[in-house]
């Protein structure tokens, strides 16, 4: 099978965003990100997680949390360990069913459905481990993030000849476009299992925006870069918002990001939401300070 950037030329430019200079986008490499993400919009949000509560035997996961996700906000969950952050996200994507509670997304009921069919409503997520195919090449793994955007037939796929090749063709292009946008054409092909850790986190955030989500959940995008490459993940995640319109929500331990590029926060402690609002508003509450530096109780 030949690749398309041989076989078809330049590579084609896919929506409204063709690879643009990375110094107009980001600013030079020693700025700090915009504060905030590109806002919320009126309406409806986007996400509702009405009253949800997970159980794993005689653990209380979470208690009767309720979180809205605003259209094309950049949301933060903030929490110390085992505050039920990620339970949170399992919940929002189907791999946890909630025992109680609903969650709504763009104005339909998916509390119980798998996470294909999440994935499908339009919900992609990374995780707190890097999750890629090690031996496959960069352009294949952001490849399987279209899978739910293919439908094959095997004889056509077998030839690649006719709507399996144009088919192929499109995703592809939908493909290099991210690849550009993330400033990551120098290793397209190099195997994801030979690149530094923090070239891995983009590209396992380059696989969920080849599924083109309207809500991208990001667990600990951050975890364990250097400043310079959380630098470069704020920046990629606020281009994300701004460029494509993207929802975010995601779940970060270094505070100065989170009040740096988010729109507003919420706060989980053992399983329940003790705070919601914007991050000056965070920055000053005095359960979230109890929570992260402990309660004196007289």
């Amino acid at each position: 099978m030949s690749d398309p950037e041989d076989s078809a030329g330049a590579r084609p430019s896919v929506g409204g965003m063709g690879a643009s200079d990375p110094e107009a986008r980001h600013g030079s490499a020693g700025a700090r990100p915009s504060v905030g993400g590109m806002g919320a919009i009126s309406g409806p949000p986007l996400l509702s997680v009405d009253d949800v509560s997970v159980r794993f035997g005689a653990l209380l996961a979470l208690s009767k949390v309720s979180v809205e996700v605003r259209r094309r906000e950049v949301l933060a969950i903030i929490g110390p360990n085992g505050a039920g952050k990620t339970t949170l996200l399992n919940v929002i994507s189907g791999f946890y069913h909630p025992y109680e509670g609903r969650i709504v997304f763009d104005g339909r009921d998916r509390t119980h459905l798998a996470p294909p069919d999440v994935a499908a409503l339009g919900i992609a997520r990374t995780f707190q481990n890097v999750a890629l195919f090690r031996g496959m090449s960069v352009l294949d793994n952001l490849m399987t993030g279209r899978l739910l955007k293919m439908r094959g037939h095997f004889l056509l796929d077998a030839v690649w000849w006719g709507p399996a090749k144009r088919q192929e063709l499109a995703n592809r292009a939908v493909v290099e476009r991210i690849i550009d946008f993330l400033e990551i054409q120098a290793i397209r092909k190099t195997p994801a299992g030979k690149l530094p850790y923090g070239l891995q986190k983009r590209v396992e955030l380059g696989r969920a925006l080849a599924a083109e989500p309207a809500l991208l959940l990001l667990d600990e995008p951050m975890a364990g870069m250097n400043v310079e490459e959380k630098e470069d993940m704020s920046r990629f995640i606020l281009d994300v918002n701004s460029e494509f319109g993207t929802t975010i929500a995601l779940i970060e331990h270094d505070m100065g990001v989170v009040m740096d590029i988010c729109d507003r926060v919420v706060v989980l402690d053992y399983g329940r939401k003790i705070a919601d609002g914007t991050p000056e508003h965070i920055r000053k509450d005095q359960a979230v300070l109890d929570a992260y530096l402990g309660a004196t109780h007289g």
